[in-house]
């Protein structure tokens, strides 16, 4: 099992034709085959001189999701286009919008909350990416390190996934859905643009292919607090986070301020019960 998408998602890749999108190209290429396979089609805004030759394309979101019948999208546009980006893929229907775009405007932002709310599009601001390990890959975190498994791994850093996985990897354990945040755009999503880092544990908690949650850093303080009080009254699986924040934490959260012990910590939280993924 997994979060927010698996090897049935049907992914629409809008923009990055114009190379100013962060990681526009990698959040296609950088999934190998789990990546490409899922990438249905591409909407244009502008030349496509940078989108990927063997990707079909078309001019709007409601024809790509017509033609592939997808569910997700991944935003890859300068930062004054990408409300407008994101709008078009709620009004088209799509359940799931990965916005790779950091430092959107607040009044566009204050337009995409009003259009989301009551609505069914879910929305990921500033995502560094997001990996469901050999099902789905979006986003330029480096694969070689994940594998599949049972724990589901929030970040608000790609280099700090790389790290945890590595160490997750040694002990034999792989990874149920893998999400990097945007430090930044955490904090919006939050306040009701997006899905913040609380709504992801509440989604973690209720995947039955989840075993136990690693926050491994990056989250910012604010984030963390928020985090850790939502796990004191509601979380009902082990959590390990890597803390960079000074305030309280209940009694249930493994912590560390060390990197390096976030891969003992985890196999700690879950052993004896953890089974290898079959």
């Amino acid at each position: 099992m997994s979060i927010l998408l698996d090897r049935h998602s049907r992914v629409i890749l809008q923009g990055g034709d114009d190379g100013s999108g962060p990681g526009c190209s990698a959040a296609w290429r950088a999934g190998g085959h789990a990546g490409r396979a899922r990438i249905a089609a591409g909407v244009v805004y502008g030349t496509a001189e940078h989108l990927p030759d063997e990707l079909l394309l078309f001019p709007s979101v409601r024809e790509a999701k017509a033609w592939t019948n997808a569910t997700a999208s991944v935003v890859c546009v300068a930062p004054e286009r990408a409300a407008d980006a994101i709008v078009e893929a709620a009004e088209a229907g799509i359940g799931l919008v990965v916005c790779l775009t950091e430092h959107i405007p607040g009044a566009d932002l204050q337009r995409v909350r009003r259009r989301l709310c009551g609505g069914t599009t879910q929305l990921l601001l500033g995502c560094a990416g997001l990996v469901t390990p050999g099902e789905v890959h979006i986003g330029p975190i480096p694969g070689q390190a994940l594998q599949r498994g049972r724990i589901g791994v929030l970040s608000g850093s790609a280099a700090l996934v790389s790290l945890a996985a590595s160490q997750l990897a040694a002990f034999g354990l792989g990874e149920s859905t893998v999400v990097a945040l945007g430090g930044e755009d955490a904090a919006a999503a939050a306040d009701g643009a997006g899905l913040g880092a609380v709504d992801l544990l509440r989604l973690f908690d209720a995947d039955p292919g989840t075993d136990a949650v690693l926050l491994a850093g990056g989250l910012g303080e604010a984030a963390e607090t928020a985090c850790a009080r939502w796990i004191d009254g509601h979380m009902r699986k082990p959590v390990v986070m890597l803390r960079h924040g000074t305030g309280p934490l209940p009694p249930g959260v493994r912590a560390t301020r060390d990197p390096a012990a976030l891969g003992a910590l985890v196999a700690e939280a879950v052993e004896p019960q953890w089974l290898p993924f079959d």
